[in-house]
């Protein structure tokens, strides 16, 4: 029997960390971690049962079917990848290997097995979209903060207003919530913009022509494989690659030269699509699959736009295509020294007390401005309430969102507008905004964000929100949570309360006692019980 080629995923069952453990009876392999190390603080920070039901909400195989692999051994793998920012394969090998990294994606005891086949990683992306990674995101920031009750109350406090007012003429006894009054503004804002660049070459018109023609030679031969006893088309592949490695491996190229090379390739492209529509034409249906189906597309609309270009003498056109391989890859323009133009997805994203949250993601170009609003609107969502602050840079700072934020009652730390004057106070200096800037060199220097590797629509936005949510978590690795520090913060006051107390009580009884020396009575004093 042949040996499979690919290592079976672990067939473990999920076991939520919300069931209760008695003290005594962990497992041996829980006893003996270091319950300091960043793993285990980590795994008990992430809300795993969220995390799990949207990620089998794309299974659809709860009636029929075999059990799946592990949700947990899933999503924890994605998120050890970006930690590191290593490849699939390395990223399977170092959880083979580390015992803490076992733990964070939920065995309970260690294994010298691969958890799965390095190619699932692929399928994973697509189970898990944006959308789900920024909703898990959402929520472990407001388990750190504790804010999902409190937003809940908020919210029923604000229909349970409407309905009073509908209601108003019946004279039925209402429930009364006792809360706080909500809060209308809290917190400071931070927004800007990056560029998340493909694992692309450099894209120019020759080379994409070039692709292109071999692509399309590529769906010639495997028409002709189908057709019987009918004579192949002459493609010219051999002169073809000829001509255009004549230009392409000079050193310098006048104008006139890759004018020259662009129009060749798109003659002999030209002539090949010709074939292929031409041998289409023979059978009832198209019988390519789906991958070179696709090709088909993409080489047609980049052969128009090529075309476009070469006889108006531009060299931009709307949605132009820059990757076959890639066709939903768009160029950005940044006017960055290094990098004045990148190729790859365009990011909005708002930060708030380190923070990171993605707002806006777009192939497409955009511009900042007009996406602030949808940012301030998304803290609300978030946290209840709109934030008191906003950082932003000077294309944020627009009339139109100007007047939009005065009209709620949010404060925009900015540039006025107008000619500057002594009097005026500098509103926003350049190292207030420095937090953002920190988040998107620590996330393209450390975690990958800089080099997109994953080639698919869906798993390129799965990749750069994944590691969106790494950044979180590791922020939340090295801090103790809000509510538990204002515990030990009121616990800490408390006995400050009792140690000056004490030592009030113990001066009262040394003046009452009437000490003849009483210098050598207050040194007996404890130092420790000095407020």
């Amino acid at each position: 029997m042949a040996k499979a080629l690919k290592n079976r995923a672990s067939k473990k069952e999920y076991i939520s960390p919300m069931n209760l453990v008695l003290p005594g009876f962990e497992t041996t392999f829980e006893k003996q971690l270091d319950p300091e190390n960043r793993w285990v603080i980590m795994a008990n920070q992430i809300p795993w049962d969220l995390l799990v039901s949207k990620y089998q909400r794309h299974l659809n195989n709860q009636d029929t079917g075999a059990d799946g692999i592990n949700p947990r051994v899933a999503i924890g793998s994605m998120i050890i990848k970006h930690i590191y920012d290593l490849s699939d394969r390395e990223t399977v090998q170092q959880i083979r290997e580390n015992i803490y990294m076992q733990y964070f994606i939920g065995y309970s005891s260690f294994s010298t097995e691969i958890p799965f086949d390095p190619s699932l990683f692929v399928d994973f992306r697509k189970r898990l979209t944006l959308e789900d990674i920024n909703k898990i995101n959402e929520e472990i920031v407001k388990k750190y903060y504790g804010l999902g009750k409190e937003v809940e109350v908020i919210n029923t406090q604000q229909e349970w207003k409407g309905n009073k007012e509908d209601n108003n003429s019946d004279k039925m006894i209402q429930p009364t919530l006792e809360t706080k009054e909500p809060i209308n503004h809290k917190g400071k804002l931070i927004v800007d913009a990056t560029a998340c660049p493909q694992d692309i070459a450099y894209p120019t018109d020759l080379n994409l022509l070039n692709d292109s023609r071999e692509k399309s030679e590529l769906i010639i031969d495997t028409l002709q494989l189908l057709r019987s006893n009918k004579v192949k088309p002459r493609t010219y592949r051999e002169k073809a690659r000829k001509e255009y490695l004549k230009i392409a491996q000079k050193k310098t190229k006048t104008k006139r030269e890759i004018r020259k090379g662009i129009r060749q390739q798109l003659q002999y492209l030209k002539r090949n699509i010709n074939h292929i529509h031409n041998i289409l034409n023979e059978f009832n249906t198209i019988p390519l699959d789906y991958k070179l189906y696709k090709y088909l597309l993409v080489i047609q609309t980049l052969y128009e736009q090529q075309k476009i270009m070469y006889d108006a003498q531009i060299h931009s056109i709307p949605q132009r295509i820059v990757s076959i391989h890639q066709p939903h890859v768009r160029p950005i323009v940044r006017g960055k020294t290094n990098a004045p133009v990148e190729f790859g997805s365009k990011i909005q994203v708002s930060m708030m007390d380190g923070f990171a949250f993605l707002d806006e993601l777009s192939w497409e170009a955009f511009n900042e401005g007009t996406k602030l609003q949808h940012s301030v609107e998304s803290y609300k969502e978030r946290f209840g309430y709109y934030p008191k602050e906003v950082l932003a840079d000077k294309i944020y700072c627009t009339r139109e969102n100007r007047a939009w934020l005065k009209k709620e009652g949010i404060e925009l730390r900015a540039k006025p507008l107008g000619r500057p004057s002594i009097k005026t106070s500098i509103t926003l200096t350049p190292g207030e905004r420095n937090p953002i800037e920190g988040k998107f060199g620590q996330a393209k220097t450390a975690y990958g964000m800089n080099r997109i590797k994953a080639r698919l629509d869906i798993t390129s936005k799965s990749w750069i929100s994944t590691i969106i949510l790494v950044l979180n978590l590791v922020k939340l690795a090295g801090q103790v949570p809000i509510f538990i520090a204002d515990l030990l913060n009121s616990i800490s006051r408390i006995l400050n309360r009792i140690r000056k107390e004490v030592y009030k009580s113990k001066m009262k009884l040394i003046f009452d006692s009437g000490a003849t020396n009483l210098s050598a009575d207050l040194l007996k004093l404890d130092l420790n019980s000095r407020p």
